[in-house]
C-alpha cells in the first residue's frame, strides 16, 4: 500500500530531508500551523521547511532519534496524519506529537493545519513514549 502525504511528510520530518518535505508541498500552501509558544503562517514550500519547520521547530540542535508512531486517515474532505518522535537537544530528552490536516492536489500538499504539543519531557518508564 501506497503511504500517504501525511504519512511521507512525517517520515521526512523525522530524518530532517528538507528537500524531501518541499518536494510534498505545492508551490502555493495555505499554511497555518499552532505550537505553545506561537502562531505561524506560510504560503511556500521554502517558507514552511527552512523557515518554520527546520529553522525554528527542529532546528540544528535537535536531533530527532526515532518516530514513535504515526497513524493517517480521513475528516470528512481532509487528510489526517499524527506522529509523534523522540527528540534530544542538548543532554534532554523530550517527546514531541503533531496533529495535522491536509489536503492536497496532484499529490502535494496544498492546505495544512498543524498543531504541536510542543517538547514535553521524556518520562522514563512512562507512556510518554509509544
Amino acid at each position: 500500500m501506497k503511504a500517504t502525504l501525511g504519512e511521507r511528510f512525517a517520515r521526512a520530518l523525522a530524518v530532517k530531508d528538507g528537500a524531501a518535505l518541499r518536494a510534498l508541498l505545492a508551490d502555493r500552501v495555505d499554511f497555518r500551523a499552532l505550537t505553545p509558544g506561537a502562531h505561524w503562517d506560510a504560503t511556500i514550500p521554502e517558507q514552511i521547511v527552512d523557515g518554520i519547520v527546520l529553522g525554528h521547530w527542529f532546528d540544528s540542535g535537535d536531533h530527532i532519534e526515532r518516530l514513535c508512531s504515526i497513524r493517517t486517515g480521513r475528516v470528512g474532505d481532509r487528510e489526517h496524519v499524527s506522529y509523534r518522535f523522540r527528540v534530544r537537544s542538548g543532554a534532554d530528552r523530550f517527546v514531541v506529537e503533531q496533529q495535522a490536516y491536509y489536503a492536497a492536489e496532484d499529490d502535494r500538499i496544498t492546505w495544512m493545519r498543524v498543531l504541536c504539543s510542543g517538547f514535553r519531557p521524556e518520562i522514563r518508564g512512562g507512556s510518554g513514549v509509544g
